[in-house]
């Protein structure tokens, strides 16, 4: 079970018994929108690594499709280029939006590189980017510093501690 939503709970009962917190060390299902967004308004550092969804785009095969920027398009591995693009999602949402590019279903279907690619009957192909929220930027460049690297190396001791307190002590 995720625990990154009780976040925001456990920081207001550690302070109800006198705690002061000025840092938390998490993992990545710490560090969701809605934590970012409370650890920033309670001044409190959190170190959680994003969702590498985030932070690659969620694609594995991401280094394939190029972007022109004359375009403003994405092009994938044979050389097609995206046909349109469209925003997805909605604004001041707890998710983040994404830019949806779409390709000629056509070019597709023929195309020699479609193993992998391009599903069978498929009736349109995309390629989506997910959009960060100014939140999101801020973190992935705070967990680029060596204060965050410094800090992050210390999560293998709580991580221990929590399991000791799961397993024997249920």
């Amino acid at each position: 079970k995720s625990d990154g939503h009780y976040l925001q709970e456990l920081i207001q009962k550690s302070k109800v018994t006198g705690m002061e917190i000025d840092t938390v060390i998490g993992d990545t299902a710490y560090s969701g929108k809605n934590n970012l967004v409370h650890t920033n308004q309670e001044q409190i550092q959190l170190v959680a690594k994003l969702n590498p969804i985030l932070t690659t785009g969620g694609h594995a095969k991401e280094k394939e499709f190029d972007f022109n920027k004359d375009a403003g398009m994405f092009v994938c591995p044979a050389g097609h280029m995206a046909t349109r693009k469209a925003r997805t999602g909605k604004k001041n949402q707890n998710t983040n939006q994404s830019v949806t590019f779409y390709f000629d279903i056509e070019k597709c279907k023929t195309c020699p590189l479609k193993e992998g690619c391009y599903k069978e009957g498929a009736k349109s192909k995309t390629y989506s980017i997910t959009i960060k929220s100014s939140e999101h930027e801020e973190q992935a460049a705070f967990q680029e510093t060596e204060e965050f690297k410094e800090l992050a190396r210390n999560r293998y001791k709580i991580e221990a501690k929590n399991s000791e307190l799961k397993n024997p002590h249920g």
